[in-house]
């Protein structure tokens, strides 16, 4: 009787201990958001359900559209041909710890597309004038988990001084 009693204890307390774990678990994203930081999209974000002091990784990714222009010394941009607009997926990684309260509080920077093979003819400089995020989102790459971040963000023009850059 004592050993059947001694068994069954043991099967419980395992028991309770495993449910507990797989309670204590459950990660979910509590925000999500983004600003813009001059041509920079920042993705701020809260997670939290993770564990005690686990390492969890992370992606912010958005589809990014970004004008260039030439500027000469006059502070104008000669011509039409001297701009050029990318387009295509950024992304940004990091690995955060969740500490003791499982939970990870952290923000990654998103920067534009570069102009690729643009350049600018001598005595004018390459500058940004635009850029345009969109498709927004976080992702735990750890957990599998994605959290979408709704809407545009759109610098608006970069250079208002600039003649012809927007």
């Amino acid at each position: 009787m004592k050993r059947l009693f001694a068994l069954l204890f043991a099967s419980l307390l395992a028991l309770f201990a495993f449910a507990t774990t797989a309670q204590a678990v459950s990660p979910h994203f509590v925000r999500a958001d983004a600003n813009l930081s001059g041509a920079n999209l920042v993705v701020d974000f809260k997670e939290a359900g993770l564990g005690t002091n686990q390492l969890i990784s992370y992606t912010a990714t958005a589809d990014a559209t970004a004008t260039y222009v030439c500027v000469n010394r006059g502070g104008g941009n000669p011509s039409a041909s001297n701009k050029t607009t990318v387009s295509g997926p950024v992304s940004a990684s990091g690995t955060f710890s969740s500490g003791k309260n499982g939970q990870v509080t952290a923000s990654l920077t998103l920067t534009p597309p570069g102009p690729g093979s643009f350049s600018c003819p001598p005595g004018q400089s390459l500058e940004i004038a635009q850029v345009s995020y969109t498709n927004v989102a976080i992702t735990d790459t750890t957990n599998g988990i994605t959290e979408p971040i709704p809407g545009t963000f759109d610098t608006g023009c970069l250079l208002p001084n600039v003649r012809g850059a927007c």
